[in-house]
């Protein structure tokens, strides 16, 4: 099996096209460009009732880029609910590669030291491609998802892609556009922090947030990444 490129893959995914594959077991890759595409605008996130008093809660621990290889195994594993998988050797492959070089990240959800949810993503200028999630908990996923768009917000990112869109994701946010009007979102998210004279998107700007350089309404609260401020960060709830 041929390893992808994963220059090529950047190049792939800044013209909006990305891999998949047919099942685990595959030894190819196909790649797609949607004519409709997911995003999930950044000030668009469904903040419910019942997954902000999750948040504030704390019942989960969540941290970012502390087990990357773990959280890709666990949403390239197959589930009742999810019979089958498009992450291959290749895809996982690359995207630790990617991890490595910086360009991939991951969220991870835990509750009682297990590992109970997550997602990870790749990362280029201002645009976040979203990969993949999963779930072993209730509401984990919901936890991760929050958590990554409250990040992206803070660390001054544009653009969250999501691919496709599912009723899950709908749920929380996610719409449906054109293929011309993602070019020119991506278009945007790329050219922030190169030649406009803005500050590049840092994806860890939360981690090092403290409650003196935060927002007047969340300078009470502790930590950055507690549930209080995330869902302060992500604004009123539905």
């Amino acid at each position: 099996m041929q390893p992808l490129d994963t220059t090529m893959l950047l190049r792939a995914y800044a013209c909006g096209v990305f891999p998949m594959a047919d099942d685990r077991a595959a030894e190819k890759v196909y790649w797609v460009e949607p004519k409709k595409r997911g995003i999930l605008p950044l000030n668009g996130f469904h903040l419910s009732h019942s997954l902000a008093k999750t948040l504030k809660s704390d019942k989960f621990v969540v941290t970012a880029d502390q087990a990357f290889d773990h959280v890709i195994q666990m949403c390239a594993e197959a589930t009742d609910l999810r019979p089958g998988t498009w992450i291959n050797d290749q895809i996982e492959t690359a995207c630790r590669d990617l991890h490595a070089r910086g360009h991939a990240h991951s969220i991870e959800v835990w509750l009682d030291g297990a590992l109970v949810g997550g997602l990870y993503g790749i990362r280029l200028a201002g645009a976040f491609f979203g990969e993949s999630m999963f779930s072993r908990a209730r509401d984990a996923s919901k936890v991760a998802l929050a958590h990554l768009v409250a990040r992206l917000k803070v660390g001054g990112f544009s653009l969250l892609d999501c691919q496709f869109i599912t009723d899950h994701l709908a749920s929380l946010g996610a719409i449906e556009i054109g293929r011309d009007d993602y070019v020119a979102l991506l278009d945007s998210a790329l050219a922030t922090g190169s030649a406009t004279g803005f500050a590049s998107p840092d994806f860890f700007a939360l981690d090092r947030l403290s409650p003196a350089d935060a927002p007047e309404e969340t300078v009470s609260v502790s930590a950055p990444t507690s549930g209080h401020f995330i869902v302060q960060a992500l604004g009123q709830t539905s």
